[in-house]
């Protein structure tokens, strides 16, 4: 890895512009950091301040063989802002301008450093909305939605980022600008290269401005709590939901090992003997929403049900989601340092994962707590483990790669919103096809020839 010489360290300054550059290590190393929890020190910090200044860093960590990882505010669990290799971190903070909404068009122009909160707010104003919204949007950043395709529960209904996003501006690994996409919601013409960009984690390009695609806000919306006897009900439930022609803006499930763990913190209004329960939104037109919210609560209804509820006010709304809201801060409680995997199987396979994921704690000895986005097979498969236990964490390794191996068994994929990075990338190759893989090799070595753009990330080697 190069020295910043004092030549580097010069012209890293006067790329940067007054105030924008940090090299005292006390001052870099909060910059080294994701949700991943790993961590590690960069040798440079730069501020994004506008497309120009980015290009002229990339051409010089190319010349100088740096590598430069871009960075938003760090939410990421997979590692993938983490400059393990040392190099410059680019914090795209700072780049957060709203450019400009045009409700005629349906769309927004943004800078990445943009949150997720305020852009939602802005457009609200409007009568829009961006339909992905992560856990995190109220501190994640569009950039880090783009760069890890991060949905959230309204992926179900209105999908990622992929599918709300018309076109980019971003850098090369060469330091060339360049545009993707279009304006229109229609268009062909060339590669897909804004498809191909997003979720890349900053291996290919430096998102500079994003073009996202708006949805109007829905007149009405309906929110139901299933309440089941165990899992396997709830499965059911999900898949006859699903199979039925009113889909729903958010279907999430917990398993009863969740609703144990929350159980513990918070009082709940729940029926004796609950073992799984389905968090249910419908949305749409006011003059059809009740039939909307019928079809669905009949789809729900399937042996093994125990309640079916329907929140009639703002205050129920709120009453019916607590316990979902409540996941979170209890798995933080409880295992602060928990093993979190966003796996994906097919809908109809749910039932027979989450039976795999039982015959696995069983085995393993490692507590298993699930929940997730259900409407399109998303499960958060969390392992809760003593870190300090040397042989409870190498049973929770065997676990997890067993997890893994049953989740491509059925069809599905290590990864439907956290992203790759450093933590499942040793994992990639089990799932893509060896020519693909080959392929995206080929891919990354056109964008970035000197492999500076987060090298050693999303891809094995």
């Amino acid at each position: 890895m190069p020295d910043l010489t004092a030549g580097l360290r010069a012209e890293l300054a006067r790329i940067a512009g007054d105030g924008a550059l940090l090299t005292d290590p006390a001052d870099c190393w909060p910059y080294g950091y994701d949700n991943s929890r790993r961590q590690a020190l960069p040798q440079a910090v730069v501020f994004a301040r506008d497309e120009d200044r980015v290009a002229a860093l990339v051409r010089l960590c190319a010349e100088a063989g740096l590598p430069l990882i871009a960075r938003g505010l760090g939410t990421g669990t997979t590692g993938a802002t983490v400059p393990d290799r040392g190099g410059i971190v680019l914090s795209f903070e700072r780049m957060d301008q709203i450019k400009r909404i045009e409700p005629g068009d349906r769309l927004a122009v943004v800078e990445p450093g943009v949150t997720n909160a305020r852009l939602q707010q802005a457009i609200a104003a409007a009568g829009f909305f961006w339909p992905p919204d992560p856990t995190s949007a109220a501190t994640c950043t569009i950039g880090g939605n783009l760069a890890y395709n991060s949905a959230g529960p309204r992926a179900v209904k209105y999908g990622t980022p992929r599918e709300n996003t018309l076109g980019l501006r971003a850098v090369s690994g060469t330091g060339e600008v360049f545009h993707t996409g279009v304006l229109t919601t229609k268009g062909v013409v060339g590669y897909d290269l804004t498809r191909l960009i997003i979720g890349s984690e900053g291996t290919l390009a430096l998102v500079t401005e994003a073009t996202l695609k708006l949805t109007p806000l829905p007149e009405a919306k309906r929110t139901l709590r299933a309440t089941y006897a165990d899992i396997h009900s709830a499965a059911l439930a999900v898949s006859a939901i699903m199979a039925q022609p009113v889909t729903p803006c958010a279907l999430e499930i917990m398993d009863g090992s969740a609703i144990e763990m929350v159980s513990r913190y918070s009082e709940l209004d729940l029926p004796d003997g609950a073992g799984a329960l389905l968090m249910i939104e419908v949305d749409g037109p006011a003059a059809c929403i009740r039939e909307a919210q019928r079809a669905v609560g009949e789809a729900a209804r399937v042996s093994g049900l125990l309640e079916l509820r329907l929140a009639e006010t703002a205050d129920e709304v709120a009453a019916l989601w607590k316990t979902r809201k409540a996941l979170s801060p209890a798995l933080r409680h409880i295992a602060p340092k928990k093993i979190n995997e966003d796996v994906v199987v097919p809908v109809s396979h749910m039932g027979e994962f989450i039976d795999g994921l039982e015959q696995l704690a069983r085995e393993t000895g490692i507590r298993i707590v699930n929940f997730g986005h259900a409407g399109n097979g998303n499960i958060h498969v969390n392992l809760l483990i003593d870190p300090d236990d040397a042989e409870e964490v190498a049973r929770a390794a065997h676990c997890l790669d067993a997890v893994f191996a049953l989740v491509l068994r059925l069809g599905g994929t290590l990864s439907g919103e956290h992203g790759v990075g450093l933590e499942k990338r040793d994992f990639v190759d089990r799932e893509l096809d060896p020519m693909a893989l080959k392929l995206m090799h080929a891919i990354k070595a056109q964008f970035d020839p000197a492999g500076i753009l987060n090298p050693g990330k999303s891809l094995p080697g």
